[in-house]
């Protein structure tokens, strides 16, 4: 089986803590990463030195996310690509339309996947491991290896009911 070390993932996300944090999650895997801040970036560093996956995010400026996609599917070159979309838009007006463009492509356009953000380290880690059928270099995936005070609090957070969530907001000041 191919080693995570033979693998070179793209992170491209305007955002640099997001980019900052995706990218430490990736190399904690034990692959090789690369990021651009923006489409544009991106393309620029495909050109030079193809990846083997790339993470994406999809509302960025001088060239978006959808943008980089078609560009990359019209070259046979890319075409291929495996893409994983990473966006905190899925289910808002600023990328409504380019969720329902993407599937309203053909399956050989539509990326991957597509995560919402928060994305845990270790939801990013096995989808990039399922796609590249690699294993990661290090423990990393498991949750003990990924446990911190803000995992768990956003995990716990996931799964409280509405009417806790609400209690909690009214005593935050925050309803």
């Amino acid at each position: 089986m191919v080693k995570a070390s033979e693998k070179k993932i793209l992170v491209v996300d305007d955002e640099p803590d997001i980019r900052n944090f995706l990218t430490t999650c990736i190399q904690d895997a034990g692959f090789t990463v690369d990021s651009a801040v923006d489409g544009q970036d991106a393309l620029e560093k495909i050109e030079k030195e193809p990846p083997d996956l790339m993470t994406l995010d999809m509302v960025m400026p001088r060239k978006s996310g959808i943008e980089l996609i078609r560009t990359l599917r019209k070259n046979d070159k890319w075409s291929k690509l495996p893409v994983i979309v990473i966006t905190a838009h899925a289910r808002n007006e600023f990328a409504s339309e380019d969720i329902k463009s993407f599937d309203a492509f053909t399956s050989g356009l539509k990326p991957r996947r597509t995560i919402e953000k928060p994305v845990t380290p270790e939801v990013l880690v096995n989808t990039i491991c399922q796609i590249l059928d690699v294993e990661p270099e290090t423990d990393a995936v498991t949750d003990e290896g990924f446990s911190s005070d803000q995992e768990n609090l956003v995990k716990m957070i996931q799964n409280t009911d509405s009417k806790t969530l609400q209690q909690i907001k009214n005593l935050l000041g925050a309803g």
